[in-house]
């Protein structure tokens, strides 16, 4: 199962949207908008990232801690040229989830298309259900499910 991490993210954005600050730096990134469901015996977690280089993506999985760190580096338009509305957000922005220990850390895929990042998160072998044999007194042998 996920889980954010992240409990004062709507006060953050309410913040953002008050005061106009829409510039995430490395020591206070901003939060990205994310979309996590399970499909079959995988999470999918999407990420919006728009306008973010492949490059400028960091991901990390320390213990059971998934960080996902971007960066949308402010355009270099020239000399020439005076910006007249600057409203998409810059920046850095990051994420972190805790993987519980029913998911499988070792075999994440990514993938990014179109400005959405996504994750697949395999459900770890020994979390998935079995069926256990039992062995009765009559030597004949039953199939339960566990």
């Amino acid at each position: 199962m996920l889980m954010r991490t992240d409990p004062f993210r709507e006060l953050d954005q309410f913040a953002q949207q008050f005061f106009g600050n829409q510039t995430g730096t490395w020591s206070r990134p901003t939060a990205m908008p994310m979309d996590a469901y399970r499909e079959g015996d995988q999470y999918v977690v999407s990420f919006d990232l728009p306008g973010v280089a492949p490059d400028a993506i960091d991901l990390d999985v320390e213990r059971n801690v998934l960080t996902v760190k971007a960066e949308r580096r402010p355009l270099d338009l020239g000399d020439n040229v005076e910006m007249q509305v600057a409203e998409r957000p810059r920046g850095v922005f990051s994420r972190q989830l805790f993987l519980g220990e029913t998911l499988d850390a070792d075999h994440i895929e990514a993938s990014y298309d179109s400005g959405v990042l996504t994750l697949k998160i395999p459900i770890a072998a020994q979390a998935k259900p079995r069926k256990i044999s039992i062995a009765a007194a009559d030597s004949d042998r039953k199939q339960i499910d566990a």
